[in-house]
This record gives C-alpha cells, sequence and structure tokens, in this order.
C-alpha cells in the first residue's frame, strides 16, 4: 500500500487566522457586578453619563491662592477658609488664601494652588485660621486638576470587546458603573488522554509503575482556563481505548462550549482522539510549522468546539498559549487576541537554525538582555517555569549576543 503523503507544516500566523474565523462570538451577554468583572471580556461600550473629575479640584494639601497675590516668595496672606475634600468654598476675596485638601474644589477666584510643604502657617492668638507664608512663587494653574482632564462627559470610556483589567474596572466605577455587560463564560471540558498518566496524589512516587509520569498538563491547562476567565469542567484521565474516548468526548460536547484535550492527537497507533472524533464529529489535523508543538487538532462535536493539544508539557503549555489562547478569546469577543511583543538584545547566542519558527524560553538578566535556558526540550517543563516568556524565532534564524530579537513575555499570555 502507497505511503500517504505528509501534510505540509502550516505556518503558525495561518492557523491562528483559521482558529480566529471559526470563533466568532455567539456567546450570551450577561449583567455582572463591576466588582466581579476582572478578567471578562466587555460586550457594550461604557459610555460616561458624567465628566471625571467634575469640577476643578486640588491635586495636593495647600492653599488655594491668586498667582497675583504671591508674585514673589515670602508673601503672607491671610487665610480666609478652610475646605475639605466634599465640601464646597466661597468665593476666595483678593489678597487671601484658602487651607485646601486634596480633591476639595477649587474657590472662585483662585487660579494656583501651592503645596503645604511651600509654606509657613502662623495661628492666630485667639484661634483663627491665622495666616500663611507663601515661601515660592506660584503660577496659574499650579497643582489643579481641571474638570474633564480625566473623562468627557458622553466620551466612550471602555470599548466593546476589551477584556477587562483591575485599572478598567476602577474606570466604569469612576463613571459610575455599578453593573457591566460581559459575554458569559465560556464552558471548557478539560480532559487529558494517556495510559501512562498518573495523578499526584493517588499514587506516590515510589509506587510509580515504569513508564509511568504524572499528568502535569491537567494542572496548567486548568489554571489557564481559569485565567481566561472559562468555566471548567475537569473530565479527567481518559485511557487509550478508543470507546472510552468517544465515551468522554460526547460528554464534553453535551455540557461545554469548547473541548480541551490534551494527547493523542498524533499519528501513533495509541492515539485516539482522531477517530474518536471523526465518529462524532469533524477534525482537521494540522501539522504546525512550530517548536515546541507540532500537531494541533481543530474539530466541532455537535455545538461544541474542539481544540487537541500536543502531550508533551511544553508542546501543550507553548500550543495552548498560541493558538487556544487567542481562539477562547474570540469566542468571548475580545478585540484584541494577539499578544504584544517587545525587541530586546540576546545576552547569548543560538547559532542552530531550525526549519521551524521556534520559541525559545528565556529570562531577562540584570543587564536587561535575554538569556536562554539550556535545554530548549519540549518535555523541559521547568524552562517554562524558569522563563519569563518567549523568543519568537523565525524559520531558519540565528542570532548571536547582542542581536535584537522579538520577545513576548509571559505576562501578555498567562
Amino acid at each position: 500500500m502507497p505511503e500517504l503523503p505528509r501534510p505540509i507544516p502550516m505556518p503558525l500566523d495561518e492557523a491562528v487566522a483559521q482558529l480566529l474565523a471559526r470563533a466568532q462570538p455567539c456567546l450570551p451577554v450577561e449583567s455582572v457586578s463591576t466588582f466581579e468583572a476582572d478578567g471578562r471580556v466587555l460586550a457594550q461600550a461604557v459610555v460616561s453619563p458624567l465628566t471625571v473629575p467634575p469640577h476643578d479640584n486640588s491635586a495636593m494639601d495647600g492653599y488655594a491662592v491668586r498667582a497675583a497675590d504671591c508674585a514673589a516668595p515670602g508673601a503672607e496672606l491671610p487665610v480666609s477658609q478652610r475646605i475639605a475634600a466634599g465640601h464646597v468654598g466661597a468665593p476666595l476675596a483678593p489678597g487671601t488664601a484658602a487651607r485646601i485638601f486634596t480633591g476639595a474644589p477649587i474657590p472662585p477666584g483662585a487660579d494656583a494652588v501651592v503645596m503645604q510643604e511651600n509654606t509657613t502657617a502662623f495661628a492666630n492668638d485667639g484661634g483663627g485660621l491665622g495666616r500663611v507664608r507663601i515661601q515660592t512663587a506660584p503660577a496659574v494653574g499650579d497643582c489643579i486638576r481641571r474638570a474633564g482632564e480625566d473623562v468627557r462627559l458622553g466620551s466612550m470610556v471602555l470599548a466593546a470587546g476589551e477584556r477587562l483589567t483591575p485599572a478598567a474596572l476602577g474606570l466604569a466605577a469612576s463613571v459610575g458603573c455599578a453593573q457591566l455587560q460581559v459575554a458569559r463564560r465560556p464552558r471548557v471540558a478539560l480532559l487529558a488522554t494517556g495510559d501512562e498518566l498518573a495523578m499526584p496524589g493517588d499514587v506516590p512516587p515510589e509506587a510509580m509503575k515504569p513508564g509511568a509520569i504524572y499528568n502535569s498538563n491537567r494542572f496548567f491547562l486548568r489554571a489557564l482556563l481559569a485565567r481566561l476567565g472559562c468555566q471548567v469542567q475537569d473530565l479527567g484521565l481518559v485511557p487509550d481505548r478508543l470507546d472510552a474516548t468517544q465515551a468522554a468526548l460526547r460528554q464534553a460536547a453535551a455540557c461545554s462550549d469548547v473541548i480541551v484535550t490534551t494527547g493523542g492527537v498524533s499519528v501513533g497507533e495509541e492515539d485516539y482522539i482522531k477517530a474518536a472524533v471523526q465518529a462524532l464529529g469533524t477534525l482537521e489535523l494540522w501539522s504546525l510549522s512550530i517548536k515546541p508543538g507540532k500537531p494541533f487538532a481543530y474539530g466541532r462535536i455537535g455545538g461544541a468546539h474542539l481544540c487537541g493539544l500536543p502531550g508533551n508539557p511544553v508542546s501543550s503549555f507553548v500550543t495552548f498559549l498560541l493558538l487556544a489562547r487567542p481562539f477562547l478569546l474570540r469566542l468571548q469577543g475580545a478585540a484584541q487576541t494577539a499578544p504584544r511583543a517587545v525587541t530586546l538584545r540576546a545576552a547569548s547566542s543560538w547559532p542552530r537554525p531550525g526549519g521551524r519558527r521556534e520559541f525559545l524560553r528565556a529570562r531577562i538578566d540584570a543587564a536587561g538582555a535575554l538569556e536562554l535556558f539550556p535545554n530548549q526540550g519540549s518535555g523541559v517543563l521547568t524552562s517554562a517555569v524558569w522563563g519569563e516568556g518567549l523568543i519568537d524565532l523565525p524559520p531558519g534564524a540565528t542570532f548571536q549576543a547582542g542581536d535584537a530579537v522579538r520577545f513576548i513575555p509571559f505576562a501578555q499570555l498567562l
């Protein structure tokens, strides 16, 4: 029987584009408390119903003055009033100063604030507000936060498709949003295949059978999915049998939007994901032109998408970050799915050109350059813990110490 032609390795950018085209946002929208919206994808833009700040206010604790009254250092002015945050002062009479605190409205007539550290206060014998010596001459506008300098009435402060951060939640709250409209969390079923896998806690290290390994992929994939805002149903380990794989996938499809599998997507005789998915739905097997990570599967079982990751730990970790992550974000309606890379210089050399696009685990040294983990093997999970990101190296490329390279921090991917 003639040997079937091997599939042409697919470039990563093409694979991501195909995945994103299949991830049309379709999750229902729900309203959640702004307190609970961290990491969620905004489904409806936030338009400000007010101006922030609503009035000119003091950026410092100090004294509100007319700059013309303090044109030279050392001017002494009577203190006519005290204005705390949340209170409105009276118009400032010429030749006087107002004791003012951070956030308090600037009184009409004042055009500058002198910070407390640049003044000397003198109390009155009768317990009044006393006088203040202005030690530095202020300029008009000093230490004043202008009305609307942060947000204008009617402006869009957060766009639909934005993945919410702690700062974004604070901004939403600053314009009065107690609730936000977000995409429902994707329901993801996670399962791992492989008779060689054992669970920590089930089998102590000294009792491990020859050839057995602990299932590390299940732990980092579950954590990565949770960080993406997914509701994870962990279906555990699936033995290397076609009937067991079909049963697990059938159960997963009934309760999820996306099925994520690890292992069983290569071409070995014990890799049953391919046959099981084809029996239940449709499957595309892709040979990716990346290292680590070559086999990847995309399919559909009923209404559920399937992302099949390789079994080697670093391959599974990297392919999740580069393919499954953008897919899950786009499914939630996220506008930005690609990580932002930076250009840094290399601390060491990589003289071995490869035929695939390589993602090398690296971290930033004390001089700001990228040092490589010594062992870049696809099973060396230590490299992903030690590293702070991935050097994105084009096919056939090499670099020398001091060369500029493209670096994707894990902070952009996790």
